[in-house]
Order: structure tokens, then C-alpha cells, then sequence
């Protein structure tokens, strides 16, 4: 199994559960209401005051540019464009974190520490910001914490905001189109009826009868 079908498999257990990270909707809120002009839309089956806290979750920012620059090398990096479909960013998982975390608050001190915390390594460890830092670079400090039985003890901090950026990542994007056209998945859609199967029209001696 390759990192992109690991991955699948977190995003699809985190969808399926709701469990992994406390991303799962809501009882009674859908997974990804209809939007018009960057708001939410009213539509049958959602509250008035759902619209309207949507719509202020939606206007309200909480990253700045730095931290969103590093989200989205982290999201791509994370899950990377391949000859099936498109990276996390071109899915838009970086605007889903951001709407994430603000729609369930615990995830803003440990997001927000943990992004400091890489950026303090990677400056005393390279001199420079995650996002300046070169793709070797990158892969050396995301290779001490991304593997949590591999970790040295004093990576812990880094170790628990990877695990939480990558299963966002992964919930962000097999929710999206983009990640359900990935996985195959078609939704509900109208039977096609063709009849009586044949076996079962052979065991009835109706193979030959003409409706």
C-alpha cells in the first residue's frame, strides 16, 4: 500500500466514523451545504440559524497568510498531484482547515502551536521558516515527525500537530469532489431496472416467456 492509499485509508475512516478527529458532522448538519457567493445557501432541510452561523464561520478569518502558506505546502505535501487526480490544495483542503477550525475551536491552539513549533525548528535548524525552507529540507523535518513510533522524545509537540494536520488533510480532501471522484464513489443514484435476472426466470421455466 502507498502513502496515497494509507491516506485514503484515514480519510475514509475519519468520514466513515466521525471519530478520528472529531471532524464528522453533527447530528442533523449536512456534510457539505450548498454555497452562493461564498455564503452558504438556504436549502430544505437547514435551519435558518444553521445558514447563519455557517455564514459567520465563513467571514470570520483565523490564520493569517504565513500560516496559510504553510498549511497548503503541508496539505500538498501530505497529498501530492498524481496522475489519478489533483493535490490537497487543488482540492481546496486548505479553505476546509480553515473553516474546520474555526467551526470546532479545539483544534485552534494545538494547529496554531504546532505551527510555530515547526517554524521554530526549522530556524534553528536551518535558519529559515518551514515555507523557505528547500524541499530536502522540508522532507528531513517532516521525516522526524511523521512516524510516531519513530520519533525521538523531544519531537513529541511536532509528532501530535502532524497527526492532526495530516488527518484534517485527509478528511478535507475525500470529502471533497475532487477526493470522491478519486475513491470511485458515485453517491445515491436511480436504480436502472433490466428485468427479471435470467437465473431467476430459468428457475421458474419463465427463460422463454415474452411480457
Amino acid at each position: 500500500m502507498n502513502r496515497r492509499e494509507s491516506l485514503k485509508a484515514i480519510g475514509l475512516g475519519t468520514l466513515t466514523t466521525g471519530l478520528l478527529i472529531g471532524v464528522g458532522c453533527k447530528p442533523g448538519e449536512k456534510a457539505a451545504p450548498e454555497v452562493t457567493n461564498g455564503k452558504a445557501a438556504a436549502v430544505p432541510g437547514r435551519m435558518p440559524e444553521e445558514v447563519e452561523r455557517e455564514n459567520k464561520i465563513k467571514a470570520e478569518k483565523y490564520f493569517d497568510e504565513h500560516e496559510m502558506a504553510t498549511i497548503t505546502i503541508l496539505a500538498d505535501i501530505i497529498i501530492p498531484k498524481d496522475a489519478h487526480s489533483g493535490s490537497a490544495s487543488d482540492a481546496g483542503v486548505p479553505a476546509f482547515i480553515e473553516f474546520i477550525v474555526k467551526d470546532i475551536p479545539s483544534h485552534k491552539l494545538p494547529m496554531r502551536g504546532g505551527l510555530k513549533w515547526l517554524d521554530m525548528h526549522c530556524l534553528n535548524t536551518y535558519g529559515n521558516p518551514f515555507i523557505k525552507c528547500s524541499s530536502k529540507q522540508q522532507t528531513e523535518v517532516l521525516d522526524q515527525i511523521a512516524y510516531p513510533y519513530k520519533a525521538k522524545p523531544e519531537m513529541a509537540q511536532g509528532v501530535a500537530f502532524f497527526n492532526r494536520m495530516r488527518d484534517l488533510t485527509a478528511s478535507g480532501f475525500w470529502s471533497s469532489e475532487m477526493g470522491t471522484k478519486d475513491i470511485g464513489y458515485a453517491g445515491n443514484a436511480p436504480n436502472k431496472w433490466t428485468g427479471v435476472p435470467a437465473d431467476v426466470l430459468k428457475q421458474y421455466g419463465m427463460e422463454n416467456v415474452t411480457i
